[in-house]
């Protein structure tokens, strides 16, 4: 009987603990972004404010064009998620469903595109935007994020795990074509894993910095972690604007994760039942 109420217990307070301590950062940049300058560098720190202002989001549209970046990032992640959900459900269904030579090295290679990290590669894609002459452009600011390897992965077993081949087989006997069985039998099907997958996209594409920071010369196409970048100074940082800027940006992320969090538990469950 003891076992059975202090375990589960147990179990509870760790997990409680563990989210306020995940949370507690954003706590406290909420609590700073509306406090005053002479109580954000009090000593030593209150989390409470004991004066409210919003002198900190004034100062955050009145020191830059915030709204200008607001819509670049609402832009460039909106068509690099929707591009990441095509493009990851079409090639996740061939590689699951086709048979085809090189199949499995070519997805190798995918996988392989996955481990590797961003900035190792950075510098010949700069150079072939260079090339490309899509430096200081929206379509070179979007290219790295219109495609996900981990996004192809993810699908592949997904459809793998739900998709029998029976469904598949009996579309084609009906006089489907690949593209209808495409858009009107798989895709529909992969309603949880996309809302899943577009989760993993949006918060990539909307966190993104070293690139936009690096193809981009014109505030015309800064996006929002750029221009919380102009509150940081040579020796100081602005903490109360920072923090008010870290609140608008974050928000937009919050309200998808809202609007789409039934579907993330389901998709991620499913990508490791089949491989």
């Amino acid at each position: 009987m003891i076992r059975k109420i202090f375990f589960p217990a147990l179990k509870y307070l760790i997990l409680s603990m563990g989210a306020f301590i995940m949370v507690l950062p954003f706590l406290w940049m909420a609590s700073t972004a509306v406090k005053p300058p002479s109580e954000v560098l009090s000593w030593p720190p209150e989390f409470l404010p004991r004066h409210v202002t919003l002198e900190n989001f004034r100062t955050v549209f009145a020191t830059a064009p915030f709204v200008r970046f607001f819509f670049n990032s609402v832009a460039m992640a909106t068509l690099c998620t929707f591009s990441v959900l095509l493009t990851s459900a079409l090639a996740g269904y061939v590689f699951a469903k086709f048979r085809f030579p090189g199949r499995t090295a070519l997805f190798i290679l995918v996988l392989a595109t996955a481990m590797v990290p961003f900035e190792t590669y950075m510098i010949p894609l700069y150079i072939s935007m260079v090339k490309l002459e899509l430096v200081n452009t929206f379509i070179g600011l979007l290219a790295p994020y219109l495609i996900m390897s981990y996004g192809i992965f993810f699908m592949r077993q997904n459809v793998l795990a739900s998709i029998p081949d029976e469904i598949i087989d009996a579309s084609r006997i009906d006089g489907a074509s690949e593209w209808s069985i495409f858009f009107k039998v798989i895709f529909p099907m992969l309603k949880g894993s996309v809302g899943a997958l577009s989760i993993f996209a949006f918060m990539q594409t909307w966190a993104a910095f070293i690139w936009p920071l690096i193809i981009t010369s014109s505030r015309e196409l800064w996006t929002m972690e750029l221009g919380l970048g102009m509150f940081q100074y040579r020796f100081t940082v602005d903490l109360g604007p920072i923090n008010a800027g870290s609140m608008l940006s974050i928000f937009p992320v919050l309200l998808v994760f809202l609007l789409m969090r039934r579907h993330i538990i389901k998709g991620i469950t499913l990508t490791g039942l089949k491989g």
